[in-house]
């Protein structure tokens, strides 16, 4: 086949569609659907990532400054950071990736294709240049192409273009992949596939890999990014100080480094990372597909989470209970058997009225039909001399005052889902513009739905951690209220008719205050109410399985669908359900918290350490004195004090719930105490030097003073303290007592306390500076509660 401009079309036979050898030659020509996912970084991309960063260049430079000033490689330790943080984050992060990769290929949307006369399901990426798609309700739109032929074809490109309202297609009419398909059905012809379709171009800018787009790092960042600006300052000034208080330049570089390093957080956004990215895995063994990583973090966040009935806190499927007959004349039976099998792609509610009624005989065949849709929740179908028959909600198609909307609403307050069959008035065509029109009353169908077993549990949890459940459906109020009240869920006593739902946002955030249960909304309201939660400061999750609920999941949170529903509501979403287990939902939500609450206590030891080192550094400028520490000094205490505590606390179980100010939190803790831990060494290391007159012994003062205080900063960000929390503080604590004691290790450090007796004072002054932390964390901690800020992890009220 010669070459042709993307978008051109030359026919398929839409009968026959692509042979194997047709789909073949396209495969090896490169003609085929198989862009990658912008979402996903290849290795080469995760290895340069964390290599490359600036954290990798500040750190490598210092490092070339110390082999330049000849220092002793025990000194040049910290540069191995670069080494060891890489390699952490390269693993990590490759784990997640396979992870997310081999989840996604159970959760993607697989369209159905047409070839060699069959229809096959197959892989989004195995589409090629010409395939014939078979298009149903519900089917994300892969690829772009021609409308070849259609049966009430409605599509939603609001994802492209931002209108809501739904577009008809016509045969000729072009579909953009990213749409959806919400009503009716037909069958459409690739004319762009891969990079060249509008999805993909639109997706290599909109939906990029976002492993660091989150509030959680953009606090963490803008604080490395202020701490960048103070370094440039205050190594200058450190700098020109140890150049006046040493005997050489080598020296005074050391010095300099020694107090510089230790004001870079380099841990703590690859501690983040790696958090998250555990957090991915974890979730994945519980078959919940995190599609973008910071949804980790909104999980912690969310305060509201919406959800639809059916499919979420109802069993899958559905069963036709009962038919209770309106008008004993109507052929009931035959119609309800010829709707059943008018549709080739039925939704759940026809597929159950076609299982309970077998077809009619030929005089019922469908010549003209409009299809379902969530919007207008009726559906419409013309066989023959038979005329029109209609099959929707019966608020949509009866008066308040009709006595047969009386018998359905009572119907509907047990839990079920009620239909209103009816026969069209001669002459009267139903129109999806312009309504149903006249008709008559036929039959109610009575839908059999049920619970979910563990839904009473999972709401249970939720209203434990002050999560807000809303129950959104379209179904009929009393329906929903029914099964929200087996739920558990407050509120259900009281369902709201979204009919009479105001249009102002404010005035449906009120609504939304207070009430909880929601029946008849329309696609559009979902969206709507979304956006009023979010006005008045929630943070929402959504979630559902249907078309008519992916405008709410992408303007939510966190939208969070269902592995069975519809392809576009997967490809909205963050994260996936892959099982359709609402009761994944509390592990979902404590993943998250689980991650912030963690990041939230590393920050506590990371930032502590910055600001220490700044007060050090800037008392050694204005003193005029060497550097109270190695290099070595400080790689020993960040090792055990930070480093390594820290990746196991960030791994750690942790059910503390989401508090709002995260930064203002850990700023609050970290300031006073990297204040108290530099004037604590700084004192040990002035009164060693004044006394003995040795820098060397003087610096060995000033490390065990800091270690101590350290080592109670770390108790203090482990609290609330369980056996595991203790083991970690101990070994912390034994290992620098190793490091101080074991001869050849004392050595390497420079750590020889000998027969000094100002060991004995520095041990006097960490102690008091222990205590002056105790008593700061009192002060800050009651500071918080007079004020009304959140306690932060670790807190004792």
């Amino acid at each position: 086949m010669s070459a042709r401009a993307p978008g051109a079309l030359v026919r398929t036979d839409p009968d026959r569609g692509l042979t194997a050898a047709e789909v073949a030659e396209r495969h090896a020509s490169g003609r085929a659907n198989d862009a990658p996912d912008p979402r996903s970084r290849s290795l080469q991309d995760i290895v340069r990532a964390n290599i490359v960063t600036s954290f990798n260049l500040v750190i490598g430079i210092l490092w070339a400054l110390m082999f330049i000033a000849q220092a002793p490689v025990q000194d040049t330790l910290f540069g191995f950071i670069i080494v060891i943080n890489s390699g952490i984050g390269i693993i990590q992060e490759y784990r997640a990736k396979r992870t997310l990769e081999r989840l996604s290929l159970v959760g993607e949307a697989k369209p159905v294709v047409r070839r060699d006369g069959a229809d096959v399901e197959v892989r989004a990426a195995a589409v090629v240049l010409d395939d014939v798609i078979v298009l149903r309700t519900g089917d994300q739109i892969v690829v772009d192409g021609a409308i070849l032929e259609e049966q009430g074809l409605e599509i939603d490109e609001s994802l492209l273009t931002g209108e809501a309202d739904p577009v008809a297609k016509d045969a000729g009419d072009e579909a953009l992949s990213g749409s959806f398909v919400v009503s009716g059905s037909g069958l459409m012809q690739a004319t762009r596939v891969g990079a060249d379709s509008y999805a993909t171009r639109l997706a290599s800018e909109a939906r990029r890999f976002t492993v660091t787009r989150s509030e959680l790092m953009g606090s963490i960042m803008r604080f490395v990014r202020v701490m960048s600006y103070i370094l440039i300052p205050v190594g200058a000034l450190l700098f020109w100080s140890q150049w006046q208080a040493t005997p050489d330049w080598q020296t005074a570089l050391t010095g300099t480094v020694a107090g510089v390093v230790t004001m870079i957080p380099e841990g703590l956004v690859l501690l983040t990372s790696v958090a998250m990215a555990v957090a991915v895995v974890r979730l994945g063994r519980q078959r919940a597909l995190v599609q973008e990583m910071p949804a980790v973090e909104v999980l912690a966040r969310v305060d509201v989470v919406c959800v639809d009935k059916t499919g979420t806190l109802t069993e899958p499927g559905m069963q036709l209970q009962d038919v209770v007959i309106l008008d004993p004349g109507a052929p009931v039976d035959a119609a309800l058997g010829a709707l059943g099998a008018a549709d080739d792609n039925p939704n759940p509610t026809q597929a159950a009225v076609a299982a309970a009624y077998a077809p009619p005989d030929a005089g019922w065949h469908c010549d003209a039909a409009v299809p379902f849709s969530s919007a207008r929740k009726w559906s419409a179908a013309r066989f023959g001399a038979h005329g029109w028959w209609v099959l929707g909600a019966p608020e949509m198609l009866l008066a308040d005052g009709d006595p047969e909307r009386a018998k359905a609403d009572a119907l509907a307050g047990a839990g079920a889902r009620v239909l209103l069959l009816a026969r069209s008035a001669d002459g009267c065509a139903p129109d999806p513009d312009t309504g149903a029109g006249a008709h008559a009353p036929a039959a109610l169908l009575v839908i059999n739905q049920r619970l979910r077993g563990d839904v009473a549990d999972t709401v249970a949890y939720f209203l434990d951690q002050q999560v807000n459940l809303k129950v959104i459906s379209g179904d009929s109020p009393a329906t929903v209220g029914a099964i929200a009240r087996q739920a558990g869920i407050p509120g259900a006593e009281d369902p709201y008719d979204a009919r009479g739902l105001p249009e102002d946002r404010e005035a449906m955030a009120e609504a939304l205050d207070t009430h909880s249960v929601f029946g008849r909304v329309t696609p559009a309201q979902k969206r709507a109410m979304v956006g009023a939660l979010q006005s008045r400061g929630h943070t929402v999750a959504m979630t559902g399985d249907g078309v008519n609920d992916v405008l709410a999941l992408k303007d939510a949170d966190l939208g969070i669908a269902m592995g069975s529903g519809a392809g576009a509501t997967r490809a909205v979403a963050q994260i996936v359900l892959l099982d359709n287990r609402f009761a994944v939902m509390p592990s979902v939500v404590a993943e998250g918290r689980r991650v912030l609450g963690n990041i939230e206590r590393v920050s506590d030891l990371f930032l502590t350490k910055s600001f220490y080192a700044l007060v050090l550094a800037v008392l050694t400028g204005i003193a005029t004195l060497p550097f109270p520490f190695l290099p070595r000094h400080l790689t020993v205490i960040s090792a055990l004090t930070i480093g390594v505590p820290a990746f196991f606390i960030a791994l750690m179980p942790n059910k503390a719930r989401f508090r709002p100010g995260f930064f203002a939190r850990v700023l609050s803790f970290a300031i006073p105490s990297g204040v108290i831990c530099a004037a604590g060494a700084f004192t040990s290391y002035y009164a060693a030097l004044a006394t003995t007159g040795s820098v060397t012994e003087a610096r060995v003062s000033a490390t065990l003073t800091l270690a101590i205080m350290t080592l109670y900063v770390l108790y203090l960000v482990a609290r609330p303290m369980d056996p595991l929390r203790w083991l970690i503080v101990a070994m912390m604590a034994a290992g620098f007592v190793v490091v101080l004691f074991v001869p050849w290790l004392s050595d390497f450090y420079a750590l020889d306390l000998g027969a000094d007796p100002r060991s004995g004072e520095a041990v006097v002054i960490g102690a008091a500076g222990c205590a002056a932390l105790w008593a700061t964390r009192g002060l800050v901690t009651r500071w918080r509660a007079a004020r009304g800020v959140a306690v932060g992890t670790g807190d004792v009220a």
